[in-house]
């Protein structure tokens, strides 16, 4: 059996949880060869999504530093230091449809990093603002023409990687912005990169991404990276996913 971690990145998030995480295909994946584990990784919440995960037996850790950035970085070096071989990733808050996770891993089995694509699949009205439709759009545009190397969707939350992929990853992103750099180094190390359409569903809860700000932080990420290509963290020797 090949071994799996789905990561949940998790800041007050008990409704989305409790929606998604009886859908995750446990027993499907296990028929596809894959032993599956569910990590939630917390920011912190003060509602009951501790709880929650904890009844639907998902192992819990807590982030270190703050922000989605901060609690991707703690998976990913938390995934690299046990015997796993594929990580999928997604968001906690109900946007993302946990069936559609056998698709991811069964593209990682000839491709290194899968991403989702929201913007040519199926969207459910009201999911995106016209305002986080353009954003999107246009920043994808801009990372594509920056590297040269094709994306559909740069800011998308639902992405697969090998062991071997996330081992190169060189990452220091405290915040939404970790997404865009997750592609700007997959760029930079030449890590092989497929896309696949998903389904997009509207958020549940509060959105926590704002739409201008967050934005212009995400552009000056792609910006650094183009000029700068190793996080500081790398070129002093710190280590490109620790957080402290």
């Amino acid at each position: 059996m090949k071994s799996l971690v789905v990561l949940l990145p998790t800041l007050d998030e008990e409704y989305g949880l409790r929606e998604i995480l009886p859908l995750i295909p446990r027993q499907q994946l296990t028929t596809l060869g894959w032993n599956t584990e569910v990590w939630v990784v917390d920011g912190g919440s003060r509602d009951l999504s501790v709880e929650i995960a904890k009844e639907y037996d998902c192992e819990v850790f807590k982030q270190a530093g703050y922000g989605k950035g901060a609690a991707m970085r703690t998976g990913f070096s938390k995934f690299l230091a046990v015997n796993k071989d594929a990580l999928v990733m997604l968001d906690a808050d109900g946007t993302y449809d946990p069936a559609q996770i056998p698709e991811f891993v069964s593209r990682l089995e000839n491709n290194d990093v899968v991403i989702g694509d929201r913007l040519r699949g199926n969207m459910e009205p009201g999911a995106m603002t016209r305002v986080n439709y353009f954003g999107n759009h246009m920043l994808t545009w801009i990372a594509s023409a920056l590297y040269g190397v094709n994306t559909n969707d740069l800011c998308t939350g639902y992405w697969g990687f090998t062991k071997s992929a996330i081992a190169k990853l060189k990452l220091n992103s405290m915040r939404f912005e970790i997404e865009a750099e997750m592609y700007t180094s997959c760029v930079r190390e030449n890590i092989n990169i497929v896309s696949i359409p998903i389904n997009y569903r509207a958020r549940i809860g509060e959105a926590k991404l704002g739409s201008v700000v967050d934005g212009w932080i995400i552009f000056k990420k792609l910006l650094v990276r183009r000029i700068f290509p190793n996080p500081v963290e790398v070129i002093t020797g710190k280590g490109n996913l620790d957080i402290e």
